[in-house]
């Protein structure tokens, strides 16, 4: 059925319960597991007068920041015995990349946890989960 599913990951404790999720259905399908954690791109204009924190220890902590996720995740998956495939990119658009990822790496199913956040919450602080499963082409399993 699925053979390659993706673990996106933001670090939250969330996460945890889509990771479970992708690894019950990884052994019993048979498939691989990939994790994904998207960074942050440089807030501030290369010509811009006011830069807090320069560009390359910005750069440096956002990609420490994604390892950190990412290896989260593949211990996880680890302990569980199954091996994992990490990755990490920058975008602007954290769900164009888990979108674009799952399509480069032949992914058939993304495994995703959602905050469940409603009403205006969910209106005003958007939601990746939600802007995968509109834009996307790839199966989503999302996990509470």
């Amino acid at each position: 059925m699925y053979q390659r599913i993706l673990i996106p990951t933001d670090g939250s404790d969330v996460t945890g319960k889509a990771v479970a999720a992708a690894v019950g259905l990884a052994r019993a399908l048979g498939a691989q597991l990939e994790t994904l954690s998207v960074k942050e791109p440089f807030p501030y204009s290369a010509v811009s007068e006011i830069q807090p924190v320069p560009p390359q220890e910005f750069f440096e902590a956002q990609e420490q920041i994604a390892q950190q996720r990412v290896q989260q995740v593949v211990v996880a998956c680890r302990d569980a015995g199954l091996p994992c495939a990490a990755s990490t990119v920058e975008a602007l658009h954290p769900y164009e990349a888990i979108i674009d990822h799952a399509k480069a790496r032949g992914c058939d199913l993304i495994v995703m946890a959602s905050h469940g956040r409603r009403g205006m919450r969910a209106l005003l602080l958007g939601s990746e989960t939600q802007k995968v499963l509109t834009h996307g082409t790839v199966a989503v399993l999302v996990v509470r």
